[in-house]
C-alpha cells in the first residue's frame, strides 16, 4: 500500500514539472472602440458648429469673433479704453447667465449671483474659463460656446444635459491684479 501510494505522489510530483504553458493576450479592440468615439465627436461638433453658424447668419445685429478656444462671442458692451485683460492668478468678480441656443433660459444671473474667480485656477466649465480672459472691467459680451466648450458629455447633472451648447452672457465687474501682474497696463 505505502508503494502504491508512494508510486502515485512520484507520479504526480514528475507530471507536474512540465513547463508552464504561456498565456495568451486578451484581445481587445480598444484601437477601434477609440476611432469610434472620435468620430462621434467630431460628428457633434460639426453639427454643433453648423447649428452657431446659423445663429450667427440670422443675427444680422450683432459682429461675432472667434475665439482660438473654438467658440463665439459678440460685445454687448466694450471698454476700448482699457487695455489690461485678466492674467493667470488675477481674481476676477464677474456674472454670468446661461441659456439654450434656442433663447430658453437655464441659469438667470440672479441665481448664479456673483462669483470670485481666479484666473487659470477655478473649476469654471472650460468655454467660461477663457472667455474671461477675453474681456476687461466693465465689459459685457454674449458667448456661444459648443458643448466641449461648456458641461460635455456629461452636463452639469441638473439642468444641462449632456452634450448641450449652450449661450452665455459675461460681465466682467472688476479685475483684482495678482502681485505678479501689478506692472503689466
Amino acid at each position: 500500500m505505502k508503494n502504491s501510494i508512494l508510486s502515485i505522489l512520484a507520479g504526480v510530483v514528475l507530471l507536474s514539472c512540465g513547463e508552464p504553458e504561456p498565456r495568451k493576450p486578451v484581445q481587445q479592440k480598444s484601437t477601434s472602440f477609440i476611432r469610434e468615439s472620435a468620430e462621434r465627436s467630431k460628428r457633434l461638433l460639426a453639427a454643433e458648429e453648423t447649428a452657431i453658424k446659423e445663429i450667427i447668419q440670422k443675427d444680422t445685429l450683432n459682429e461675432y469673433e472667434t475665439s482660438t478656444s473654438g467658440f463665439w462671442y459678440f460685445y454687448e458692451t466694450q471698454k476700448d479704453s482699457l487695455a489690461y485683460t485678466p492674467q493667470t492668478d488675477d481674481v476676477v468678480f464677474l456674472t454670468y447667465n446661461i441659456m439654450s441656443f434656442t433663447g430658453d433660459t437655464i441659469y438667470k444671473r440672479k441665481d448664479i449671483g456673483l462669483v470670485q474667480h481666479a484666473v487659470d485656477k477655478s473649476q469654471l466649465f472650460p468655454g467660461l474659463r477663457n472667455a474671461v480672459k477675453l474681456l476687461r472691467e466693465g465689459e459685457q459680451a454674449t458667448f456661444l460656446f459648443p458643448s466641449s466648450q461648456a458641461y460635455g458629455y456629461k452636463g452639469d447633472n441638473d439642468k444641462i444635459g449632456p452634450n448641450m451648447p449652450v449661450k452665455s452672457s459675461i460681465t466682467l465687474i472688476e479685475i483684482k491684479k495678482d502681485s505678479t501682474n501689478l506692472n503689466r497696463p
